[in-house]
């Protein structure tokens, strides 16, 4: 073949190209392959509530599976401006105020796009879900990164309001906050807000925990504070409120001047949603109050069984006051590795899968000594792998014993 005539391929994307398999793949895979139980993904290995699964059947077989409205079908965004009344107070219009992504994933991307511009500047706060630096990335903007650091995750006021600049375009904030656990306060919140009016900048936020958070902690969306309301984009999700993740349904609750870029956004990502899951996510968000507190109630007893024991293994626990995982510092047994090996090990000798919360991380010198359970499993599960990880423990002393002796 002349090389003149057939040149070789030219290169492909090259961020794209760069990006290597997430951990999560990576965790989830090792995982298979030892037979471990995975408390790495976070989630639920239980179905969802029966009258959301039953809606979902009946209205697959209604003969309405055609293309539904792009922004929706009216029944969701009747019920999620109406959640936005009954939790929140917020008065949204579900006719322009309202748009159904399939899942939060494509909420965030749509939303980004929505606003970004190549140049613009915006600023995330680590650690951070995958996908937020790859998109800002792609779309040609700049990422400004703000750290969290545990054991405490308080927010950096100083730092935070050095990123912010007058190319600030937007701020992506994610609360609850996976996967530190953390609610951001009103303090903290209204810190967040005054930043954002005073830079003529927007917000993307990432409320998918909404619903699940514990000891009495309340989440506040940002769209809620005085002069939000027209910057904020609020994206919230089935898969968590319902425990259905594999459904992909999110909705983005934004003022009308902004719904429009975002309905145009999401056009070109994926047009529409199943309308048949749309439906019955309908039939979800007007359960009654009783539904919602018991899935926050049930979670915290989860939380709270693992954490309880995590912590008589050894592992240092940190607090959880959202979402659906525990931080464990891991140094306390005596494992002198870094996050990922860590990870890595338990997975193969222990059979519990974790992920190395480094991983939600880009900028250098990451803290690396903790390990992310997710608790949203059966009881047995979790008790299953506190077992495991008891057995390993024991075999590791044993080892250490003879190497003594």
């Amino acid at each position: 073949m002349n090389p003149q005539l057939h040149p070789a391929l030219k290169p492909q994307n090259a961020l794209l190209s760069s990006t290597g398999t997430t951990v999560f793949t990576v965790m989830s895979a090792l995982a298979v392959q030892h037979g471990a139980i995975n408390l790495g993904q976070g989630f639920p290995d239980y179905e969802g509530p029966e009258p959301v699964l039953r809606a979902a059947a009946d209205a697959l077989l209604d003969h309405r599976n055609q293309y539904p409205p792009l922004t929706g079908v009216p029944e969701l965004r009747q019920a999620v401006a109406e959640a936005n009344r009954r939790f929140y107070g917020l008065e949204i219009d579900p006719v322009s105020e309202v748009v159904v992504t399939s899942g939060a994933t494509e909420a965030i991307t749509a939303c980004l796009m929505a606003v970004l511009d190549p140049g613009d500047e915006c600023v995330l706060i680590e650690p951070l879900y995958d996908t937020y630096l790859p998109v800002v990335r792609m779309l040609g903007a700049i990422p400004k990164l703000v750290r969290l650091t545990p054991p405490k995750w308080e927010l950096p006021r100083a730092e935070l309001a050095a990123a912010f600049g007058p190319r600030t375009k937007a701020i992506l904030l994610n609360s609850p906050m996976n996967p530190a656990g953390k609610v951001f306060t009103a303090a903290e919140l209204a810190f967040v807000a005054d930043l954002v009016q005073r830079h003529g900048a927007y917000a993307v936020c990432d409320e998918v925990y909404e619903h699940l958070t514990f000891d009495g902690w309340s989440h506040i969306p940002l769209m809620t504070l005085p002069g939000m309301r027209e910057r904020c984009m609020r994206i919230s999700s089935a898969g968590k409120t319902f425990s259905l993740t594999g459904w992909k349904v999110g909705y983005i609750t934004a003022d009308k001047s902004l719904a429009p870029n975002v309905a145009k956004a999401h056009q070109l990502l994926t047009f529409t949603t199943p309308p048949n899951l749309q439906r019955a996510v309908a039939v979800g968000l007007g359960m009654d109050d009783a539904y919602f507190a018991g899935l926050s109630t049930s979670l915290q007893a989860k939380r709270d069984r693992l954490a309880a024991g995590l912590s008589a293994l050894g592992f240092a626990v940190l607090p959880t006051q959202g979402s659906y995982f525990v931080t464990a510092d891991f140094r306390p047994l005596g494992f002198t590795g870094d996050d990922v090996a860590f990870c890595r090990h338990i997975t193969e000798a222990a059979r519990v899968t974790a992920i190395p919360v480094s991983a939600f991380y880009a900028g250098e010198g990451a803290p690396n000594h903790y390990a992310r359970f997710a608790f949203c499993k059966a009881d047995s599960v979790l008790d299953e792998a506190l077992g495991r990880l008891a057995a390993w423990k024991e075999t590791r002393r044993g080892a250490e014993v003879r190497a003594a002796g």
